[in-house]
């Protein structure tokens, strides 16, 4: 059941050199989060309505080549690691917000951390769910890599005729099941999201595979440290993909960071943490911006 909370089209937001498919939920007088979507994981509505109505202003987007976003030629990303993250900040400053609680999952979570640590001043709070402190390549030797199954997946699973619709869901689903943990999987809830996500992307093969191709820059773990901002590190016990250790060794880097284990998760998010989640998230009590001069101005395409 949606929960009574102003919500907006769906809108393409310009910042710099990209349009941004942004939708936002609640009043923007409240403490505003900010939540970049990619092709594996798009926030669901009724989780965004659910931290509106706690008393946020959620930012739902679209990341470059993902949804209907700005996409780029299969190969070819016109954009690196750390162009993601100023885009987070380019968002803020069309909607003429100080700062904002940042929430990424997994890739996300990769740009969330740059953005924090390369605008400390513009990040009221961290949630990083799925992540690890390192980019695209091997883990450092005192991360585990991904699992044996991850990397059989990858290396031995053909990919999709990506003009068949039905071939690329399958791809998909397939490769969600890969990830999930121990607590089980919905085959059936994840076509249906599978399928939304296929049908809602502008570019399905540059969505699933640019990625591999963004220039991710210099490191950025020996910087974690330096971070003061409320953080939850939120991670599945059992996820496949960056594994638990991950999480636990950026909890530990982080000052002052909450460790939250989802147990028998795996690379996913389903409904089942929500409440557990948001729980923790909320408890982080980001400042409002009301009285730093907030504004709700947009640049739509």
């Amino acid at each position: 059941m949606p929960l009574d909370v102003q919500r907006s089209p769906e809108h393409l937001v310009t910042v710099g050199d990209a349009d941004l498919c942004v939708t936002t939920f609640g009043s923007w007088r409240r403490p505003p989060v900010l939540l970049p979507s990619t092709a594996r994981l798009f926030w669901e509505d009724e989780f965004c309505e659910r931290l509106a109505h706690a008393g946020r202003f959620v930012l739902r987007y679209d990341i470059r080549d993902t949804g209907r976003s700005t996409a780029y030629p299969t190969g070819s990303p016109g954009y690196t690691l750390r162009d993601l993250a100023s885009d987070i900040i380019g968002l803020l400053d069309v909607f003429e917000l100080p700062r904002a609680h940042l929430v990424g999952f997994s890739v996300a979570g990769w740009i969330c951390q740059l953005a924090a640590l390369d605008h400390p001043d513009r990040v009221s709070a961290l949630t990083l769910i799925n992540t690890r402190p390192t980019s695209p390549g091997p883990a450092d030797p005192d991360l585990p890599d991904h699992a044996d199954r991850i990397k059989e997946f990858i290396t031995k699973t053909p990919l999709p005729d990506w003009s068949d619709r039905a071939a690329v869901i399958d791809y998909c689903v397939e490769q969600a099941r890969i990830r999930a943990g121990t607590n089980g999987f919905d085959d059936q809830e994840a076509r249906k999201e599978v399928t939304r996500m296929v049908d809602r992307t502008t570019n399905i093969t540059s969505s699933m595979l640019n990625l591999a191709y963004v220039e991710a820059g210099d490191r950025w773990r020996e910087r974690l440290g330096d971070l003061t901002v409320p953080t939850l590190v939120a991670h599945g016990t059992d996820d496949p993909f960056f594994p638990y250790g991950n999480g636990d060794a950026m909890a530990r880097e982080l000052p002052g960071a909450i460790l939250l284990p989802l147990n028998g998760i795996g690379h996913e998010l389903p409904a089942t943490t929500w409440d557990q989640l948001l729980a923790a998230m909320l408890a982080l009590q980001p400042k409002s911006v009301i009285d730093e001069g907030a504004g709700r101005g947009a640049t739509t395409a």
